[in-house]
């Protein structure tokens, strides 16, 4: 089944690729990797903004990090043309704007893993690191980056 195939039987539409917000690109292949740079929590169109621990329910952080996932799969179908390229997800990388006393990191990182294991089933369980910061750009709650290896085109 093709990944595009796999979005439609789960009833997932990527949204538009983001254009970046400063000097960086948003995805660079190299070596057999795509590298992906972070991808903010656009959940409806909109950025989701706050701090977990004060103004942001977990659950909110959860579907925040879904939001910046599915940037993720939009950057890499943009930048490969397409995500049957993608071979494994390798590593993500969840920053989430906490306060000092939330500890949750890695249950809202959750939101963009398990949506990378419902895409890509097996290819899609990888390593990840889920840490707390005091501010993310734009104010967002969080931020996922990742390093995906990729088939040749």
């Amino acid at each position: 089944m093709s990944i595009d195939a796999r979005l439609a039987e789960l009833g997932i539409t990527l949204p538009q690729a983001a254009a970046p917000v400063a000097a960086y690109v948003p995805v660079v292949e190299a070596g057999g990797l795509a590298f992906v740079s972070g991808q903010v929590s656009f959940v409806d169109g909109h950025l989701l903004k706050g701090r977990l621990g004060e103004d942001v329910s977990l659950e909110a952080g959860i579907e925040a990090a879904q939001g910046c996932g599915l940037m993720i799969l939009a950057q890499l179908k943009a930048a490969l043309g397409s995500l049957d390229r993608v071979e494994r997800v390798v590593k993500l990388g969840a920053f989430v704007n906490s306060s000092a006393d939330f500890t949750d990191q890695p249950k809202v990182a959750n939101g963009a893993s398990e949506l990378m294991v419902a895409v890509f089933g097996e290819a899609g369980k990888h390593a990840r690191s889920a840490v707390g910061v005091p501010s993310l750009p734009l104010g967002v709650a969080v931020e996922v980056d990742a390093i995906v290896a990729v088939r040749p085109a």
